[in-house]
């Protein structure tokens, strides 16, 4: 079995490990630890909970160690880039614990947090920086960091980092990064589109995929229940009832339907708290942790969580609403089952949201299993067509409804007319004359298809 030493990592590095109970590497862990010791730019692609950040967290601790210099004032020699607040901190956790031993320096810079603070931590220059896109703009643009003293860059979570929401800032801030730098994809799923764009911020790069990209982990187990939509609150406080879910992660599509899922849970007499974008970072870090140390049993989150909660006793995952995109049920289910550990993964599915259950089992290229209770509709038939959604923007298009043809409206003149003649006038021919005129006595309009005379015609001048 391949050991941490035997991949190179230096002592420090593994009295790290071995205090964070860390004993043998993942596949993702002996394929990409050796590229990024080389210096070569990689694509990782690999299961969430697989250890990714730990792939490239480790030979990169190992490279600044071996080599020690001073980045600079308001400089970094490190850059990690990751889509959510959650992750980010989580990240720049893990190289605090990894490199505990070697004397680095690491930074976290995100939204939601005190930017003076932030400038602080960066003024005299770290070894590693972590942060989001639009909290890293802020700091260039203020002139608290810059950016031209990097060497090797990371994008953790690739796939959703280089998605349209995030493209345009990283443009920018690739502009800002030398030429000469070592660039490091990490994701879970990289549909061919998003690779292709990857290529673009890398330089003959490595690939590695430990597993399918789209497949499932192999210890979650899943099941499917099919409901109606007003019974799904009724159905997830009869799940909970089980003892056996002992902490629980439930995904729901909107913040607005997160905060209400938590407060009839509430109501319920059910420990639960919310995490979403509409709430502060103080607020979420405060959710995070009740639910970690299990003063929370229930966790309702949007899908800012999927990437960005690593707990690693979640014993369900609940998919209170069916995700549109169906790489985002791998990231969603990957919250349990990890460090070795097994869990379940339930979904509700609405009868419209049956399309997005054919395009998640079309995806991972296995039928969810259709698990009965006592508010189970009946399951579709296996030739029945999933009629696609129509609704909100990113609920699929809306469909032209066909108008039915309504009976052609009389004017209003014609109403007059019918109520002039029962008060016994006799009816205008005026109109049909084509004598009607104005004050001044020019016609205004004729049915004989002269032009009307507003002014009197003048003779030319000489």
């Amino acid at each position: 079995m391949t050991s941490f030493q035997d991949l190179g990592v230096s002592a420090p590095i593994l009295k790290a490990l071995d205090a964070e109970g860390y004993t043998a590497p993942t596949p993702i862990q002996t394929q990409a630890i050796p590229i990024v010791l080389n210096g070569r730019d990689l694509i990782g692609l690999a299961q969430t909970g697989t250890g990714k950040t730990a792939a490239f967290a480790l030979p990169i601790l190992d490279r600044l160690a071996a080599n020690r210099k001073h980045a600079g004032e308001k400089a970094c020699r490190t850059l990690v880039l990751a889509p959510t607040r959650e992750l980010a901190a989580q990240i720049g956790d893990s190289f605090r614990a990894y490199g505990r031993f070697l004397g680095l320096s690491t930074a976290v810079v995100f939204g939601g947090a005190s930017l003076f603070k932030q400038k602080q931590a960066l003024f005299r220059g770290v070894d590693v920086l972590v942060a989001t896109p639009g909290r890293l703009l802020d700091h260039v643009s203020q002139r608290s960091v810059r950016l031209d003293k990097v060497e090797i860059l990371v994008l953790d979570e690739a796939d959703h980092m280089l998605d349209m929401g995030f493209i345009h800032d990283l443009r920018k801030i690739a502009t800002l990064l030398p030429k000469a730098r070592q660039s490091l994809f990490f994701s879970a799923t990289m549909p061919p589109p998003i690779a292709e764009l990857a290529a673009q911020f890398l330089n003959n790069p490595e690939r590695v995929a430990v597993t399918p990209p789209s497949t499932t982990a192999e210890r979650v187990e899943q099941a499917v229940i099919h409901v109606d939509q007003n019974k799904k609150q009724d159905l997830l406080h009869a799940l909970l009832k089980d003892k056996t879910i002992s902490r629980a992660l439930v995904f729901a599509r909107t913040k607005h339907g997160a905060d209400r899922v938590v407060k009839k849970l509430e109501s319920a007499g059910f420990e639960a708290e919310a995490i979403h974008g509409n709430k502060s970072q103080g607020q979420r870090t405060r959710a995070l942790e009740a639910f970690k140390k299990g003063h929370a049993r229930v966790l309702v989150a949007t899908e800012i969580a999927a990437r960005g909660i690593d707990v690693d006793d979640v014993s369900h995952v609940i998919n209170y609403d069916l995700p549109n995109v169906p790489e985002q049920y791998v990231h969603r289910i990957g919250r349990t089952a990890r460090a070795a550990r097994s869990g379940v993964a339930i979904s509700f599915c609405a009868p419209d949201e049956r399309a997005y259950l054919r395009d998640i089992e079309k995806l991972t290229k296995q039928t969810v299993p259709v698990m009965e209770t006592d508010f189970s509709l009946a399951a579709p038939k296996a030739d029945e067509r999933a009629p696609r959604p129509k609704g909100p923007a990113g609920r699929g298009p809306r469909q032209q409804q066909q108008r039915k043809p309504q009976a052609a409206k009389h004017h209003a003149s014609e109403a007059h007319g019918k109520a002039h003649a029962k008060q016994g006038h006799a009816p205008s021919r005026a109109r049909d004359e084509g004598d009607r005129r104005d004050r001044k006595g020019n016609s205004v309009w004729s049915n004989s298809g002269a032009p009307p005379k507003y002014r009197k015609q003048r003779k030319p001048t000489r």
